[in-house]
């Protein structure tokens, strides 16, 4: 378990590089880092460049590993606090359809490298308390259960929208809306049985291998057909399937 953690971290800090990379070269945040509507921040593209350095570097730092145990406490805390106080304010003020399941799925996703961050942070629990990390380290024990529950949450916009998640299903697999059931039968059993500890390490175990066949099968082919640019679209996809699996190994 101690390599399949190594590889999640691995994959976890590309995935934030990457995305760092997109907003740096969008001079823009993808679409599930803040709410879409954020037109109004002043000085945009300089604070998107500036975050995206920040994310590159800190996605540096968790690959290497450099620091890795402190940054991913910031990071984590950082997404925690975005998502608390703008993706849930926006969500209830801004946007008229937030009683629709679907309109939270970019503020799950959020939430879901938030608590990645938390898990990736229990990989390298602090010798030494000081001040900047030890109410932290209080929260990464949260990290599990909030992924959990995003990737339950996950699991159940397959079923609620199996139609359409049915033609990201690659041409050559038979049978798309059944896999989509199928894979979002897997997320959810996965997603509850980590909260209620029914075989935690093998059940994220699978889970990061389905999603990383994932990654491999269904992203990869659309990355390649996709502009980089497109940060709104694949390419941010893939990075975001890159991060849960390793998210799930760690």
């Amino acid at each position: 378990m101690l390599n399949l953690s190594n590889v999640g971290r691995i994959f976890y800090g590309i995935a934030i590089a990457g995305i760092g990379l997109l907003t740096i070269q969008a001079k823009d945040f993808p679409y599930m880092l803040i709410p879409e509507n954020h037109v109004w921040i002043p000085g945009l593209p300089i604070l998107a460049c500036v975050c995206g350095a920040m994310l590159m570097l800190a996605g540096a730092c968790i690959v290497f590993p450099k620091s890795a145990g402190p940054v991913s406490l910031i990071l984590a805390t950082a997404l925690l606090l975005v998502f608390c106080f703008y993706f849930i304010p926006y969500q209830f003020i801004g946007n008229p359809n937030y009683m629709y399941w679907g309109e939270w799925e970019n503020a799950e996703k959020e939430l879901a490298l938030s608590a990645g961050a938390f898990a990736i942070a229990g990989c390298f629990p602090p010798k030494n308390q000081n001040p900047l990390t030890w109410h932290l380290t209080k929260l990464i024990s949260f990290g599990a259960i909030l992924f959990s529950i995003t990737i339950t949450c996950f699991g159940i916009d397959h079923f609620l929208y199996a139609k359409d998640a049915a033609g990201y299903i690659p041409s050559w697999i038979p049978g798309h809306i059944y896999w989509i059931y199928i894979t979002g039968t897997a997320l959810v059993c996965s997603g509850l049985a980590i909260i209620f500890k029914i075989k935690p390490r093998l059940m994220a175990a699978l889970l990061g291998t389905m999603i990383f066949t994932w990654f491999i099968i269904l992203h990869i082919p659309k990355v390649i057909a996709a502009s980089f640019s497109d940060t709104g679209g694949e390419v941010t996809s893939a990075f975001l399937a890159l991060a849960y699996s390793g998210i799930a190994f760690a």
